[in-house]
């Protein structure tokens, strides 16, 4: 383990300076194209008859659990830090529409990619299951709250746009494994899975989430307003993150909902009431450190991984389909219906377009998918999702501050907006 997380550190540090000194993209794109180039690189060598470089890539991602380490280790982290600096009463603006993007703009997404895959994909010649397409629109329809968050901060979209993808990217990962739950569960048992069962495990997994969050959040801002002693504050959000997520993991309700809860509460009521501004100063200083490192980790990872993937015979041809139709489902459920009911979300012009673009796929598509159990059809989702993941981080994200500049919302036209 310690070999381990030696490389990855150190790979993950020698790409940061690499596209900090030449690239001078956001981090986590650069590292992901570095790290994507380097395994690009060595599956040529391989190519070429030099097997060494590629053996020693593949023996240590195999020896990694992907869906492991991102599901039950990082994700806990770059929730909670992502969610520590949302604007509550900003958020509380938007509360409905928000949950009316995550929640049902998710599920008919799902819908939308499943069935219309399984289309796309009959007319290509490749015969799937129903039922692995509607997973794969499941893990793929939710947009990845680490990769959006971090987009926004270079975007300066005005406030309202922000709060609502951001909002909606929080919260609609929740809702996406949920989901995913459910039609695996549906997979493996071969039985369709009733309205109630469905209603009673989003009810458990998602509602007792964000419930058992608030609660939580809300125990550790009383403690917090006991005392003022920044290393022990800061000590307290950290044993919250770790051992909040543990054990709403045993409870058998959403971790990741809990997380954004907590960090919502927090960063909002117990930074205003709760924490001196040396402890604000000192909070604010952890937890952008550690989220900026595990992100940089994590978007590592995802580019080195195209080296233990499978490119199924002739399915390489259904990537770019698939690609337009994930970007279509995300107009459908999110562009559309916030540019005709504009007025109801409070967002200026054009901010459907951003809405779509902005929503970018990332790690939490990525170890869905290598969760799915070893069958003849895994690789070819793993291989779609990995497709749609990358051009989201790559060209989605390096194109994102462009097009709101372009729409009249970036940080030239929008400054005003912000305040």
């Amino acid at each position: 383990m310690l070999n381990i997380v030696a490389i990855l550190l150190t790979l993950t540090a020698t790409f940061s300076y690499l596209n900090h000194r030449y690239l001078k993209w956001p981090m986590t794109i650069g590292v992901m194209a570095i790290a994507l180039a380097v395994s690009l690189a060595v599956i040529g060598l391989d190519q070429l008859g030099f097997a060494t470089p590629r053996g020693h890539e593949h023996a240590l991602l195999t020896s990694i659990d992907f869906t492991e380490v991102l599901m039950q280790g990082m994700l806990s982290f770059l929730l909670f830090a992502g969610a520590l600096h949302v604007d509550l009463n900003q958020l509380r603006r938007v509360a409905w529409q928000v949950g009316a993007l995550a929640l049902v703009g998710t599920a008919l997404s799902t819908l939308i990619i499943g069935f219309g895959s399984w289309h796309l994909l009959a007319a290509l010649g490749i015969a799937i299951p129903l039922s692995y397409c509607l997973l794969f629109g499941a893990l793929i329809s939710p947009t990845d709250p680490i990769a959006v968050l971090g987009l926004l901060k270079s975007a300066n979209v005005p406030t309202s746009v922000e709060a609502t993808i951001a909002g909606e990217s929080l919260f609609n990962d929740g809702v996406g494994v949920v989901l995913f739950a459910l039609l695996l569960e549906m997979l493996q048992s071969g039985a369709a899975p009733t309205v109630g069962a469905g209603l009673a495990l989003f009810a458990r997994e998602a509602l007792g989430g964000a419930i058992f969050g608030l609660v939580v959040g809300y125990f550790v801002y009383r403690v917090l307003r006991t005392i003022d002693a920044p290393q022990v504050e800061v000590l307290i959000t950290l044993a919250t993150v770790v051992g909040g997520y543990a054990l709403a993991h045993a409870l058998h309700v959403s971790g990741p909902l809990a997380m954004v809860a907590i960090g919502l509460l927090i960063g909002n009521e117990g930074r205003a009431f709760a924490m001196s501004a040396q402890t604000r100063e000192r909070l604010d200083m952890f937890w952008q450190l550690l989220d900026e490192i595990l992100n940089g980790v994590l978007f590592v990872l995802i580019g080195l991984e195209i080296t233990v993937i499978v490119f199924p015979p002739g399915s390489f041809i259904a990537a770019l389909p698939v690609l337009a139709l994930c970007l279509l489902a995300r107009y459908l459920v999110v562009g559309l219906p916030t540019t005709a009911g504009r007025r109801w979300f409070g967002l200026p012009a054009r901010s459907g377009l951003l809405l779509t673009w902005g929503g970018v796929r990332g790690g939490i598509s990525v170890a869905l998918a290598l969760s799915l159990p070893p069958g003849p059809y895994r690789n070819l989702i793993l291989m779609l999702t990995y497709s749609v993941v990358v051009f989201s981080i790559l060209v989605q994200g390096l194109t994102v501050r462009s097009l709101a500049r372009a729409l009249g919302l970036g940080a030239d036209s929008s400054s005003g907006a912000r305040h």
